[in-house]
């Protein structure tokens, strides 16, 4: 049994109109959600083995603050230009190269892409929100062998929804 996880950035900030859409950094809401939904993952107990995330400023941001609080080496972190605005497909790509040894996945990225990789796995949602995170377990040994006919909504959670 895998897990994986989908997390989309934190709020970034556009304070800045001109700046390159890839280096808009956080917003002061976003350094605060960040941390937060952190200790939601901590009170689910989840440990995770491997990080993937978007190199936007903002993903990378958000999976560093995220790795900190769960223990996590933030010098194992990969980080990688195929989660920038990528497809469902693109997701899945990165998804099916992680090593089959890690039971745990946590994917920092974006909508739509984030959205549309939900829905095609069979999780339900209309809007993955900015530090919402999304969580399957996916009854496979290989991570080549995912897909929606062996994965379950394992949780949805983001930073409005109010605590179980």
């Amino acid at each position: 049994m895998k897990k994986l996880i989908f997390m989309r950035h934190a709020k970034s900030s556009w304070d800045d109109p001109y700046l390159n859409d890839h280096k808009r950094p956080l917003a002061d809401r976003g350094l605060r959600d960040a941390p937060r939904m952190a200790n939601r993952l901590k009170k689910r107990d989840i440990n995770v083995d491997a990080i993937i995330s978007s190199d936007a400023e903002r993903a990378k941001t958000t999976a560093l603050i995220i790795a900190e609080a769960l223990h996590f080496n933030k010098d194992k972190i990969k980080f990688t230009e195929n989660l920038y605005m990528a497809s469902a497909n693109s997701i899945l790509s990165e998804i099916k190269k992680t090593k089959n040894s890690v039971d745990t996945l946590l994917v920092f990225g974006h909508n739509p892409g984030f959205n549309d990789i939900i829905d095609k796995l069979g999780g339900e949602i209309d809007n993955l929100p900015t530090a919402g995170q999304f969580g399957f377990k996916i009854d496979i040994k290989d991570w080549e062998e995912i897909g929606p006919k062996k994965a379950k909504v394992w949780f949805f959670d983001y930073p409005k929804k109010k605590d179980d």
